[in-house]
């Protein structure tokens, strides 16, 4: 069980850095999360962005995980984002932090 919340968190962290159309294969993969961080900060954007990583992440893995919760932080060149999500398979509650530097 330990591997598959591993690999699920793997899944995450990988859309929410993969900016679409940058798989060949899939692309509709990502969420473009990274270009973000030139935009200008602002509530609107704060809710944009967490609608976006949502919408990306039921998308891709609404057969695996219940997206609960999502925070996005910004910090000049870093994000992080914060997901709280229930494994589907498991019933498990899961929170995940991400952090990314641009």
């Amino acid at each position: 069980m330990a591997a598959d919340d591993g690999h699920v968190r793997d899944l995450i962290e990988q859309i929410l850095f993969t900016t679409p159309g940058e798989r060949v294969n899939n692309p509709g993969f990502g969420c473009g999360l990274l270009q973000i961080p030139f935009e200008p900060s602002s509530v609107e954007l704060q809710q944009t962005t967490e609608f976006l990583v949502r919408a990306a992440l039921s998308q891709i893995l609404g057969n695996l995980i219940d997206v609960q919760s999502i925070v996005v932080e910004r910090d000049d060149s870093t994000f992080t984002v914060t997901v709280q999500y229930l494994v589907r398979r498991t019933k498990q509650s899961r929170l995940a932090t991400f952090e990314r530097t641009v």
